[in-house]
């Protein structure tokens, strides 16, 4: 028996869709070693993040209330502290920023095997992670040696974690050293107007739009539907839209109720970015295009004949 900590995520006073996430991968793991499951929130407002946090499946919440938003020094004490108080032997943490800052100093810690960027995995008398390489084009799998580790889930991979659940909720005092390192505030970099990650409907345009000018014709798509305009790289490499509205392994990992793309062949480091979106519609002139293998619904047509219809059904 092995019990799993997941330690939630959250940025400018909301919890973060991954946290959710990584509960429902730590679930999956706690259920294969036949533990608990612990969550932790650390920092912020963490009562309000402890409750939310509180799913189904979820056996024990830990609060500490330190700092408001992320400091390296806080998180790295604050897993610690929780890792001698339980009896978790498993770390599960967003493959983020954030969570890429601590986790290798909790592994070296703690003597955790690390395994970052992982999006799946299977454990039976030990565990085998699936993680990406060569800018997704190769799946590989590795086996991880020993019962201690720490591993970081990549978002938009797991289903999140949903249920009321009625674990005890525990506040959790934790010292961390001084480092003389402070976080006094938070600022958005460059072009913060909007969060794809947050929309329900996406409509993503690709090269295919050939011109910055016809890029009006997929905003007016946007804006009858109520929906969010993303892009692919190479429209924010042209510089037509502005870097916080890239979907794909550099840009943004998406999971909208609907996501259009238009225009958009589907390159892996795009596909990355959106596979897990629930309903997947793809235009698209080439009838061989890959975005055809994970598309919902497929239009092989010109988008400038197809969008300006569909502006006329949904106006």
């Amino acid at each position: 028996m092995s019990d799993v900590l997941v330690v939630s995520e959250h940025r400018r006073g909301e919890l973060r869709d991954v946290s959710y996430e990584a509960i429902e991968a730590g679930r999956e793991l706690a259920d294969a070693q036949g533990g608990d499951l612990h969550v932790a929130a650390v920092g912020g407002d963490v009562d309000r993040f402890a409750e939310d946090l509180n799913r189904e499946g979820v056996d024990a919440v830990h609060a500490v209330a330190n700092g408001e938003e992320f400091d390296h020094n806080v998180y790295q004490s604050a897993v610690g502290a929780l890792l001698e108080k339980t009896d978790a032997e498993t770390v599960v943490v967003p493959n983020s920023v954030n969570g890429l800052d601590y986790a290798p100093a909790v592994a070296e810690a703690y003597d955790l095997q690390l395994v970052t960027d992982a999006i799946g995995f299977e454990y039976d008398d030990g565990l085998t992670v699936t993680r990406e390489m060569y800018g997704s084009k190769v799946e590989t799998t590795v086996d991880v040696d020993g019962d201690r580790f720490l591993l970081t889930v990549r978002g938009g991979e797991w289903a999140p974690a949903e249920g009321v659940g009625d674990a005890s909720v525990e506040s959790v005092d934790v010292d961390h050293p001084d480092s003389g390192a402070r976080v006094t505030g938070f600022e958005e970099v460059g072009g913060g107007d909007v969060d794809i990650a947050d929309a329900d409907v996406l409509v993503s345009v690709g090269r295919g739009i050939e011109e910055e000018e016809n890029l009006e014709l997929v905003e007016e798509l946007a804006d009858a539907l109520g929906a969010t305009l993303s892009a692919s790289r190479p429209i924010v490499d042209n510089g037509w839209l502005p870097k916080n509205r890239q979907v794909g392994q550099s840009g943004k990992v998406v999971t909208p109720d609907v996501y259009i793309a238009v225009g958009i062949s589907g390159a892996v480091q795009h596909v990355a970015g959106m596979k897990g979106s629930d309903t997947i519609v793809a235009i698209n002139t080439d009838p061989n295009a890959p975005i055809f293998d994970i598309a919902d619904y497929g239009i092989v047509g010109d988008l400038f004949d197809v969008v300006p219809e569909l502006v006329d059904e949904f106006a």
